[in-house]
C-alpha cells in the first residue's frame, strides 16, 4: 500500500491504512480552530472511501487518541492489529505515534497555561499557572513543526 494525500471537503487527509474488513481510515490535516486552539487527530473514513475527494459524507469520526491510545496495551500493537494493511513501515508507525501523543500532550499543556485550570471549573484558576508566553511558544512554534514532521512522514 502507498502512501496517499488527498482532500475531503476542502481539507488534506492522509491514508493511515486499511482495516480488515476492507475499510480506508485518513488522518485530517491539523487546523488552527475558534482561535486559541489546535484541531487535530480526527480519524475518519467516507462515503466513497478510496477517493474521499469525491465523497458525500463522513461515514465515521473518531479520534486517534480514542483509537489507538490507553487500550490495555502498547500503541504499536493496538495500531498494528487494527490495520490489516498500512502505507508506513514499522519505524513510522512508532514515530506517528510518538508524534500523537506529543501533539496530545503539547496541546493540553498549551489549553492548562493559556487558562490557568484544567477547565473543570473556573474557580481551579490560579494565575500563577498561567503562561500565556508559554502557550504562544506551543501554538506557534513547536506544534506547527510537528505538524511538518507528521505531514512529511505521512506524504513522503
Amino acid at each position: 500500500m502507498d502512501k496517499k494525500v488527498t482532500t475531503a471537503f476542502g481539507k488534506k487527509v492522509y491514508l493511515l491504512g486499511k482495516d480488515h474488513d476492507g475499510i480506508y481510515y485518513w488522518l485530517e490535516a491539523p487546523s488552527w480552530d475558534c482561535g486559541w486552539y489546535w484541531g487535530f487527530g480526527y480519524v475518519e473514513n467516507y462515503t466513497n472511501n478510496k477517493r474521499p475527494d469525491l465523497s458525500k459524507d463522513i461515514a465515521c469520526h473518531q479520534h486517534f487518541n480514542g483509537l489507538f491510545f490507553n487500550k490495555g496495551k502498547w500503541a504499536f500493537e493496538t495500531f498494528n492489529e487494527f490495520f490489516a494493511e498500512t502505507p508506513l513501515n514499522k519505524n513510522e508507525v512508532w514515530l506517528l505515534l510518538d508524534y500523537m501523543n506529543t501533539f496530545y500532550t503539547l496541546k493540553a499543556a498549551a489549553e492548562i497555561l493559556g487558562r490557568g485550570y484544567s477547565h473543570f471549573t473556573e474557580r481551579a484558576k490560579l494565575e500563577t499557572i498561567q503562561r500565556p508566553h508559554i502557550t504562544d511558544s506551543i501554538n506557534k512554534e513547536m506544534l506547527p513543526e510537528l505538524f511538518e514532521k507528521i505531514e512529511s512522514l505521512l506524504s513522503d
